[in-house]
């Protein structure tokens, strides 16, 4: 009969007792710890009408991915975009949407096609997923001084 290698023996009064303190080292350590926030970068969105492929299929439901600064520079060496700016959405959407459905690569040209409800939607969405809130200010009526929030954001994609 092979045996592994030894273990040792655990004093069955000892792993339940609690130290003289009345902390229980694991406990104290978990508590210790500082919890670390994920952070998320990845956003589902689902297309109000959805993309139309060559085949006739209907993409609606995609993710999109925080931007970069990257993503918001390099559109604006494109030829497209020097050419046309209203195109500087298209071709950041095409950089940032990681997934539609079952469309095998996802690129500006597959935004390019998209209906303008969707395209109107996305553009939002960016706008969402990438302000994280900030560009909203509480603010008061200055006759009836009741509070509400107002938009500062930016009015067209890639903008603040």
């Amino acid at each position: 009969m092979r045996r592994g290698p030894a273990r040792p023996a655990i004093d069955a009064a000892a792993a339940t007792s609690a130290p003289a303190d009345g902390a229980a080292p694991a406990v104290a350590a978990a508590e210790a710890a500082p919890v670390r926030e994920q952070l998320r970068t990845e956003f589902a969105f689902e297309l109000p009408r959805g993309y139309v492929d060559d085949m006739g299929t209907v993409h609606r439901e995609g993710v999109m991915r925080l931007a970069t600064a990257r993503d918001e520079l390099i559109p604006l060496k494109d030829m497209r975009v020097q050419e046309n700016p209203a195109y500087l959405s298209v071709v950041l959407l095409g950089r940032v949407i990681t997934r539609l459905g079952t469309v095998a690569h996802m690129h500006d040209g597959v935004v390019e096609n998209m209906f303008a409800s969707d395209l109107a939607f996305l553009q939002d969405f960016y706008r969402q997923v990438n302000a994280e809130g900030h560009t909203r200010a509480g603010v008061s009526c200055p006759h009836c001084e009741q509070p509400f929030e107002v938009e500062l954001g930016g009015s067209r994609l890639g903008e603040s």
